[in-house]
């Protein structure tokens, strides 16, 4: 009876021990595959409703992966919704930090050699993430007499005035007074600036209305295309059917069919607000 019961240990022992060398083998074979592995996200804390994760995303707080952190990977990507991006302020701080994540809009290696304060002891930003989620919030920049805001759009991610040597050309500079603002998908101007409490602008629409400025406010992954429509200068979302050229800036070279009014269901439109 003994002999038969050390047979069966040791049979135990064998089989746990294949086991265990066999799930050694198939995780070693996953890092040698190059499965994903998945990061813990950082996210503001700020906002009261609303968060924004350092891949770009913007979620309530409810919607966040509770295991990993991030937000879901839907809507847009360095959403820049209710931004002047030729100011680079925003009227919201989520959108603010997100937008100031799109790599057109802020030059990593420029962003990690600034320092966090003007102390000459201090440290400098360790990721773009971190300058956006400081750089957006409330700064002096954007605050007259101490106590009040310059406009609603006080969530600026701007270089500090004295770091950036930049120049506004002067088709900008026509742009002035004007919050050049992205609309959601399938919103006219009309709703877009009437959401931040303005009026569109028809006759800077023709000012917008070329490759050059809509490449400074979108990605135009899909190159920037002459088209027609009532809704343009616009981007095609990346989710469109391929027929539409997702991803690409759209601009029209029939002037009389510029249109605050005009929108698309496959489009996000670049708006002048005032």
């Amino acid at each position: 009876m003994s002999k038969s019961k050390s047979w069966l240990s040791l049979s135990w022992v064998f089989v746990i021990q294949i086991l265990f060398q066999s799930s050694s083998t198939i995780a070693a074979t996953r890092k040698e595959i190059g499965f994903p592995e998945r990061r813990i996200c950082r996210t503001t804390v700020q906002g009261r409703y609303l968060l924004s994760d350092d891949n770009g995303y913007v979620c309530d707080a409810l919607s966040l992966d509770p295991q990993y952190r991030c937000c879901p990977e839907r809507g847009d990507k360095f959403s820049c919704h209710g931004c002047n991006v030729l100011s680079q302020c925003c009227n919201s701080y989520e959108f603010c930090v997100s937008c100031c994540l799109q790599p057109a809009q802020t030059q990593k290696e420029q962003v990690l050699k600034l320092k966090v304060a003007k102390p000459s002891t201090s440290g400098t930003y360790l990721s773009v993430f971190d300058f956006c989620a400081g750089r957006c919030r409330h700064n002096s920049e954007s605050v007259v007499h101490e106590n009040a805001y310059v406009s609603d759009f006080h969530h600026c991610f701007s270089l500090p005035s004295n770091s950036s040597g930049s120049t506004i050309s002067p088709v900008e500079a026509r742009l002035n007074g004007i919050n050049v603002v992205i609309g959601r998908q399938g919103e006219s101007c009309d709703s877009v600036c009437k959401s931040n409490g303005q009026s569109c602008v028809l006759n800077k629409l023709l000012i917008l209305n070329q490759c050059d400025i809509i490449q400074k406010y979108m990605s135009c992954k899909g190159a920037c295309l002459a088209s027609v429509g009532p809704d343009q200068p616009a981007e095609v979302v990346d989710d469109a059917p391929k027929n539409l050229n997702p991803g690409a800036c759209l601009y029209t070279r029939t002037q009389s069919m510029l249109s605050c009014d005009g929108s698309h269901r496959h489009t996000r439109r670049l708006c002048p607000c005032a």
